[in-house]
C-alpha cells in the first residue's frame, strides 16, 4: 500500500481549506472526493467533533516542502 519513504503531508496544491483531507487521500491512495465526503458524514453524525479532529490534524500534519526554493 505505501512504501517506507512516503510521508503524511498537507499538499500545497489541490486543497480546499488546509489540505488535511487531500493529504490523507494522497497518503492512503484514495480519491480526495471520497475522503471529503466521508469526513463530512463523520462530522455530521458525531455532533461536529470532526471539526476538532480536523484542527488537531491541521496542527500535527506538516505542510509539504516548497519545491521552488529547495537547495540541492
Amino acid at each position: 500500500m505505501t512504501n517506507g519513504k512516503q510521508r503524511l503531508t498537507r499538499p500545497r496544491t489541490g486543497r480546499m481549506i488546509a489540505g488535511v483531507c487531500a493529504g490523507l487521500a494522497d497518503f492512503f491512495g484514495l480519491d480526495v472526493s471520497l475522503v471529503r465526503i466521508l469526513y463530512v458524514l463523520a462530522t455530521v453524525f458525531t455532533v461536529f467533533s470532526g471539526v476538532i479532529i480536523y484542527i488537531i490534524l491541521l496542527i500535527i500534519i506538516p505542510e509539504e516542502p516548497n519545491r521552488l526554493y529547495q537547495n540541492d
